[in-house]
């Protein structure tokens, strides 16, 4: 048994440890909460009082004393232990209220976490078959994805609607709420087994003044396609709309139609926009897996086993499945036919790369892809705030899908879309109002991930705009750039090399020599040059009086051979579809898109050699467009503002390698 003087020795070390939680806390909250609840300061000061007053006991008293302060201080070392671990437990919970975006969340990985333990290889066939099925004998308008067509009445009272949303919510408000749609995956996918035991699932739909129906398909399509097992909840963030209807009709909808102990709608106090009602959703969640998706999509066939696979298998995988979409006017679901891998230009906008050859071996197979979408993802829980959540530096809308993918390759983790996961997708304008005191979000954000992320690689970027990005403040980056060097992030070099070189092969950091450049003008009227017109993808350019347009009329015949439409974002090209000269994405793949200059004879030669066709000008009608190869017509001679004579004099030594092999044998020959 020890002594008395043991026991108050040992008490003292107690209570000096108690005083320096005491303060510690009380000056953690006042830097992290700017306050400190005085009933728990309270707590302290009686649990000091009390182990004082029973531990500092002088060695004269009773041995029967003694004893009972020996058996009596471990209740009270008790009671400090719960009192600590409620205080902590109340603290945490504070710390992570959903609607606090901006502090640190803390995320404890839960005991029960999928991640925690071992899981059975065992592969299991997750299709619903008697619903498929049900969904197949669907009938009424829009089901199986199909056109919705109104009467001259209704698109009269479908226009103010219209207007307001930029999609048509009162053909949303005639579909079913819970329409079939058509299974659009490849076969393979139709047979898949994925893993029996997944995690389960957090769905996070962050909405703004969104159609009621158009908003509860979406809850609906989640539901009706998802395993049961696997969905643990759905968590509405309404970003403080103002429609009434956002609120009690939506709550009474979801009560009458949903099981609500799978519900949870949190409203965010102000607007705050799409990241930030992401994060609160997160903040939030209780599921293994988090998996964002926006407020008018509809979930397609088996969608969630092939999204969380991969997840199952390596936490720290984020998988996007396949958008496909529905048209704004008629909500007719357009099956998306191939994939595509996203990227971006050095001018900071999303691209896509062409996938590659071991991405088409098998349709049903996760591919990696550089830079996801960003509507729709699914990421565990575990990795998301591994990697810190979203910047929530970062405000409303854009950049964030840069970010998060930047941080994930650089990061320790890997990026996927899958073909047999698939949502329909409502493509319209932005049709909520600018935030007050929001301006220029989306720059300052890019920009905010360009100097985090991209090392010296962002100066390329700079280079294109040198006005427009030196005007924008990316706010304090210290905390950011900290977290990234905790996280011993690999440097922006590894992303290019290893992740996206082929995006150096379409996009070079510094744009090489064209062959020619500027105002395209016709020989027989020097006064008339090729014009896009201000044409949409897929119309015919024409002709216009030469002003000097830098928008419309400045072209780049460039080393991919190819003819560019300057300051266009992503890249437009001259196409020659059906003897037109149209406007269309540049596809890097020569084709129809292949054009070359004849130095000596001045014309514009269409495809390979052998083909014979040439640009030809008709004044009469300002219409340019593809015919047979006449040298001796004027009306087929054109000049640029700028033409490199060394590199179009010797076509097959300079630029890409020529696909054509009629032209490929007569150049390097020639050569």
């Amino acid at each position: 048994m020890r002594s008395n003087s043991q026991i108050f020795t040992d008490n003292r070390s107690v209570h000096s440890h108690i005083t320096f939680i005491k303060i510690h806390t009380a000056i953690y909250c006042r830097r992290t909460f700017s306050c400190v609840t005085m009933s728990i300061k309270r707590i302290f000061l009686k649990l000091k009082h009390i182990l004082f007053k029973y531990v500092s006991i002088e060695d004269s008293k009773s041995s029967f004393k003694r004893v009972k302060t020996t058996k009596r201080f471990p209740k009270f070392l008790l009671a400090f232990v719960i009192a600590i671990t409620l205080f902590g437990a109340f603290m945490l919970h504070w710390n992570n209220n959903p609607i606090l975006v901006s502090r640190p969340f803390i995320y404890i990985e839960p005991f029960n976490s999928y991640f925690r333990h071992e899981h059975s290889s065992e592969l299991k066939d997750w299709h619903d078959y008697a619903f498929i099925a049900m969904e197949r004998n669907r009938t009424g308008p829009g089901e199986r994805g199909t056109a919705v067509i109104l009467t001259k009445e209704e698109e009269e009272l479908s226009k103010p609607i219209i207007e307001e949303h930029h999609h048509n919510g009162f053909i949303s408000d005639k579909i079913s709420r819970e329409r079939s749609v058509p299974d659009t995956r490849p076969v393979e996918c139709q047979s898949r087994k994925y893993l029996a035991d997944l995690p389960s699932t957090s769905v996070i739909i962050p909405f703004y003044n969104e159609i009621l129906s158009t908003l509860t398909r979406t809850i609906h399509s989640v539901f009706n396609r998802s395993p049961p097992e696997l969905l643990k909840e759905v968590i509405l963030v309404n970003d403080h709309s103002d429609k009434d209807y956002c609120y009690g009709p939506l709550e009474e909808y979801l009560r009458d139609h949903f099981d609500m102990k799978k519900i949870k709608i949190i409203v965010m106090p102000v607007r705050s926009g799409l990241i930030w009602g992401r994060l609160a959703g997160a903040r939030a969640a209780t599921g293994d897996v988090l998996v964002f998706i926006d407020c008018h999509v509809e979930a397609n066939v088996n969608w969630l086993p092939p999204l969380i696979d991969p997840i199952a298998r390596n936490y720290r995988a984020v998988v996007s499945p396949i958008i496909e979409a529905i048209r704004a006017l008629t909500y007719e679901y357009i099956r998306k036919t191939r994939g595509s891998r996203g990227a971006f230009n050095w001018h900071f906008t999303y691209i896509f790369l062409p996938l590659r050859e071991q991405d088409r071996i098998d349709p049903a197979e996760p591919y990696e892809t550089p830079i996801m979408l960003g509507g729709l993802f699914a990421i565990s829980a575990k990795f998301f705030w591994e990697l810190g959540g979203y910047d929530t530096g970062l405000e409303i809308w854009g950049g964030e899908q840069y970010e998060l993918s930047f941080k994930v390759w650089l990061c320790g983790g890997v990026q996927y879309d899958t073909n047999c996961s698939r949502f329909g997708h409502i493509y319209r304008r932005r049709p909520f109002s600018q935030i007050t005191e929001k301006s220029w979000y989306d720059r300052r954000n890019i920009k905010r991930v360009i100097e985090t992320w991209m090392d010296d690689y962002k100066q390329y970027v700079y280079d294109r705009n040198p006005e427009k990005w030196n005007s924008i403040d990316a706010g304090d980056l210290t905390y950011v750039k900290a977290f990234r060097e905790k996280l011993n992030c690999k440097p922006f070099k590894y992303f290019l090399e290893e992740i996206a070189p082929d995006l150096l092969e379409r996009y070079p950091a510094i744009e090489p020599e064209p062959f020619a450049s500027g105002m395209i003008k016709s020989e027989a009227y020097p006064n008339i040059c090729i014009d896009t017109l201000g044409v949409n993808e897929g119309e015919a350019v024409g002709l216009y009086t030469c002003k000097n347009d830098k928008y419309r009329q400045s072209f780049q015949l460039r080393v991919n051979r190819d003819i560019r439409v300057d300051k266009t974002t992503p890249f437009m090209c001259l196409d020659v579809n059906n003897k037109k000269l149209t406007y269309y994405p540049c596809s890097f793949n020569q084709g129809s898109q292949y054009f070359r200059y004849d130095f000596e004879t001045k014309q514009i030669i269409c495809g390979g050699k052998s083909r014979n066709q040439c640009v030809e000008i008709n004044k009469k009608e300002m219409k340019v467009f593809v015919t047979n190869c006449n040298k001796d017509l004027m009306t087929q001679k054109w000049t640029w503002d700028f033409m490199n004579e060394t590199m179009l004099r010797d076509w097959g030594n300079y630029g890409h390698p020529i696909m054509d092999p009629e032209d490929l044998k007569e150049f390097t020959l020639s050569s």
